[in-house]
Order: C-alpha cells, then sequence, then structure tokens
C-alpha cells in the first residue's frame, strides 16, 4: 500500500468509529495508537542492501522473500560438499546461507511493511495476519476488516485499538471482550452497544462507567468524551 491508501484506510475506519476524519498523520498514528503493538522492523537485505521489514530483528543477515527466490533460480541455495574438522566450521559454512527472511507474503494483495502475512488484502505494516483485508499496524488479527493498531483480535470491523476481542464493529479501545459495537474503552464486557467506560457486564446499552443513561442523555456525553479523545497531548 502506498501512503495515500493508508490514509484512505484510516480516515473510513476513523469516520464509522468516531464519525470524522482522522485528524493524525501516519506517524501520529503510530505513537499515539500502536505504540505498543509488535510490529515489524525495518533492516537492510544482506545481499542488495535495500530496506526491507521484518518480525525478528535478533538476525544477523536477512534476504527478501522475492530475492530469497531469484537468488534460489540464478544461484540455487545448495553447496559443494567440504571437509569439516569441527562444529566451529560447520557453523561457519551454515553462515554462507543462514539468511532470514523477510516481508514473507502467502496469497495476498497490495501488502507492503509487513512480514508474514497471510491471504490478505490492503494491509500496512502488520504482523501475522490472516484473512483480514485493510489493516494497519495490526499484530495477530485474522477475519477482520478496517481495523488499526489491533492486536490478538478477529471476526472485527471498523475498530481502532481492538485487543484479544472478536465480533467487534465500529469501536475504540476494547480489550477482552466480544460482540462490542458502537463503544469506546471497554474492558471484559459482553454483548454491549454503545456503551463507553465499561468494564465487566453483558447485554447492556447507552451505559457508561457501567452505569445506565438514556439515549439522549448518552450521546450528549459521547460528543463530550470523543472531543476529549482528540485533544492533542
Amino acid at each position: 500500500m502506498d501512503t495515500n491508501e493508508v490514509m484512505e484506510v484510516i480516515d473510513k475506519t476513523f469516520i464509522n468509529v468516531f464519525g470524522q476524519n482522522s485528524p493524525y498523520t501516519l506517524n501520529e498514528i503510530l505513537s499515539e495508537f500502536a505504540f505498543d503493538v509488535r510490529l515489524p522492523q525495518k533492516v537492510l537485505d544482506s545481499v542488495t542492501g535495500e530496506e526491507t521489514w521484518a518480525s525478528s530483528i535478533s538476525s544477523a543477515k536477512y534476504i527478501t522473500q522475492e530475492n530469497m527466490r531469484k537468488y534460489d533460480e540464478n544461484k540455487g541455495w545448495m553447496i559443494e560438499k567440504r571437509n569439516v574438522k569441527n562444529l566451529k566450521e560447520l557453523l561457519d559454512i551454515w553462515k554462507i546461507t543462514n539468511y532470514t527472511t523477510t516481508q514473507r507474503i502467502y496469497d495476498c494483495i497490495n501488502v507492503s511493511q509487513s512480514d508474514p502475512m497471510y491471504t490478505s488484502e490492503n494491509v500496512f505494516r502488520s504482523t501475522d495476519c490472516r484473512k483480514c483485508k485493510n489493516i494497519v499496524f495490526c499484530d495477530g488479527c485474522a477475519d477482520s476488516e478496517n481495523i488499526i493498531a489491533s492486536q490478538r483480535s478477529g471476526a472485527s470491523s471498523y475498530g481502532l485499538r481492538i485487543s484479544d476481542s472478536s465480533n467487534c464493529t465500529n469501536s475504540y479501545n476494547v480489550i477482552c471482550s466480544n460482540k462490542i459495537s458502537n463503544s469506546y474503552f471497554i474492558q471484559d464486557c459482553n454483548n454491549l452497544y454503545e456503551c463507553i467506560f465499561c468494564s465487566h457486564i453483558a447485554n447492556k446499552k447507552y451505559c457508561i462507567a457501567n452505569m445506565q443513561f438514556e439515549r439522549e442523555e448518552y450521546m450528549l456525553i459521547k460528543k463530550s468524551i470523543i472531543k476529549w479523545i482528540f485533544t492533542k497531548k
């Protein structure tokens, strides 16, 4: 994905979650919302010197999946048998071919700065996600669409900071919850609609801080909370 495509995904997600476009730059989204999400890091391809992205940065040498394939086609990865006197020599020989493969993309479309990624489309700087579409700064998500800065979650759409949760829509900052929609700051809850600052409750709507409100007063408070969320720190 290029930067314009990424910002389109971000704006569309923010509109569904908050009712307005994102006021943040891409770098601000990363620092404000994805600060604790495990993401691929930039490294250099040890063969070409080009920038690439890896989920693990503990290796001594890297090679992109594409360059690994090209190397295999042009030279091959097998080497001639050598006389080996000791384990150190064997390990030194192994270093010749021991590259960590980066940007591993499997059955995906329009993916950038990600590793690894499976059967997904329109992905930016994410890792270990499956069957996702339009995702940015995500880790370990599946069967989800238009999510940002989310991790270990599934079956969700239009979400920001969805963690260890499932079946969430149009929501922000949801942790360990299921069936959450149009809600913000939810933890350990189930089946909530239009709730904010709630924990350990189920089958509720129009609640704030675990207190029941009428719809009209709830919506008025929600506007103030959205304004507070977007206040620059």
